[in-house]
């Protein structure tokens, strides 16, 4: 059982085959699925696949890309959303300074709202970081952000910003990423952070895993990431499943 808590199936990369991804998804093990929606058209999307699919779930929030872009409309429709049993988190929010479509302050106080709705409706939070990890850390302390918890998806940070983002009951979300010959930092994670911390994505179609990298990421590859860490620490893939399956669960709340 293998539970994938970061996968954008709402993406257009899977318009002519999604079923057949799925399928391949379940043949590998994987039981659980998290699709999350970060505008208008991916939320609607990722709330159509929660509906049909039983075992996929909502994260649905705003993109700290396209943050210039969310009106209080918006917001107001992603608490409303948010009330949906299929809904198990907000995000993917938080900050990234590697694009420069938004503004760093509409950014920032995107995030910040994101945060307050999320404690709020009581919902734990998705979030996004590229080369932003000192403001990131600072606004989820100063929100308050460890109420409600959440994961630090494809954390790229070094050990000691994990066991920072722990402590402010964070989860440390590993993909394709720790799979590469070359990625120093995720492999140090994968060994530091506690399995009780620990959880497993895709972010498909992106950061497809090794020997897959640079083709279309998918949700099957899943097993890839859970292999990779089972090597580092030294366990079996079965014990990294259980465990990260575990988590999730008890993250989302899913019984």
């Amino acid at each position: 059982m293998l539970f994938d808590t970061h996968a954008h199936l709402n993406d257009e990369q899977y318009k002519d085959d999604l079923q057949e991804v799925i399928e391949r998804a379940q043949k590998e093990g994987v039981s659980n699925m998290v699709v999350v929606g970060f505008d208008r058209p991916t939320i609607e999307k990722a709330m159509e696949l929660a509906k049909n699919y039983e075992f996929i779930y909502a994260c649905i929030g705003w993109h700290p890309v396209d943050a210039i872009d969310m009106t209080p409309e918006d917001l107001l429709w992603i608490e409303e959303l948010s009330a949906h049993p299929k809904v198990v988190a907000l995000g993917e929010m938080g900050l990234d300074y590697h694009w420069d479509k938004s503004p760093k302050d509409i950014q920032k106080e995107v995030f910040r709202k994101q945060i307050r709705l999320a404690k709020k409706v009581k919902l734990p939070i998705v979030i996004h970081n590229r080369e932003a990890t000192g403001d990131i850390v600072e606004i989820l302390k100063e929100e308050g952000a460890e109420e409600v918890g959440g994961i630090m998806h494809c954390f790229s940070g070094s050990p000691e910003i994990a066991k920072e983002c722990m402590n402010m009951n964070f989860y440390i979300s590993l993909g394709g990423p720790v799979t590469f010959k070359n990625a120093k930092k995720p492999k140090e994670v994968a060994a530091e952070v506690p399995l009780d911390k620990l959880l497993i994505e895709t972010d498909c179609p992106y950061l497809a895993p090794h020997p897959f990298r640079g083709k279309r990421n998918e949700p099957a590859y899943v097993k890839l990431v859970a292999e990779q860490i089972a090597e580092i620490k030294g366990v079996s893939v079965e014990e990294i499943a259980e465990a990260t399956t575990r988590n999730a669960k008890k993250l989302f709340a899913i019984k």
